[in-house]
């Protein structure tokens, strides 16, 4: 994905109360970030911040996290949280490899909306599903575990049912064709625009005791 920069990106994000720039402060501490014991959901790679907002605006009582890698993506989602106020979201700035440096059996529920595919044999490995990623998992999530991915993108679609299914996960919900299907759902703003075209998409959810 191409990444645009933004004016001033580094001095919105820094400046945003739904930015946490001191996330050592909350190491292994979510409930103190929030000020309340309400269930943790988790966004790897939330893009502009639609999924989340409208996520967050349906389940009051579920705390939101969003996580990017890059002040530029961050600095368009905080335009639109700005004026939203929620107060169950938060956004992190970091590598999703390094979130279990920071992140401990605290998490509900990951979300893998739209990730960057990694086509090539040799790339395997930096899928948000592979097994790398599935392990660091292991330990953000506080019971059950409980991913939910939609993907445009056949060949990770793919990937990642033969990935999640040897590890042990078991799937709860499939569709080829979401926007056709009666699951319940909120679109992030790259969905929108694949769907104005009549592109499938791609959904699963899967579980692991």
């Amino acid at each position: 994905m191409r990444i645009r920069n933004i004016k001033n990106a580094k001095e919105i994000v820094n400046n945003s109360k739904y930015v946490v720039n001191d996330f050592d402060n909350y190491k292994y501490n979510l409930n103190k970030l929030f000020k309340n014991n309400n269930p943790i959901h988790l966004e790897i790679g939330m893009g502009k911040g639609q999924f989340i907002m409208k996520m967050a605006k349906k389940y009051p009582n579920i705390n939101f996290i969003g996580v990017e890698r890059y002040d530029s993506i961050v600095a368009r989602a905080v335009k639109k949280l700005e004026d939203s106020n929620l107060n169950n979201v938060r956004i992190i700035i970091m590598d999703a490899l390094n979130l279990g440096d920071y992140i401990s059996h605290e998490i509900d529920t990951i979300y893998l909306n739209f990730s960057d595919p990694w086509p090539k044999k040799r790339q395997a490995k930096r899928r948000l599903t592979s097994q790398v990623f599935l392990n660091i998992y292991d330990d953000l999530f506080k019971n059950k575990k409980r991913i939910v991915m939609k993907t445009d993108n056949k060949g990770l679609f793919a990937s990642s049912i033969v990935s999640l299914s040897n590890y042990g996960y078991v799937f709860k919900n499939v569709s080829l064709d979401l926007a056709n299907s009666d699951i319940e759902n909120e679109t992030t703003e790259y969905e929108e625009k694949f769907m104005n075209k009549n592109e499938f998409i791609n959904y699963l959810e899967a579980e692991k005791d």
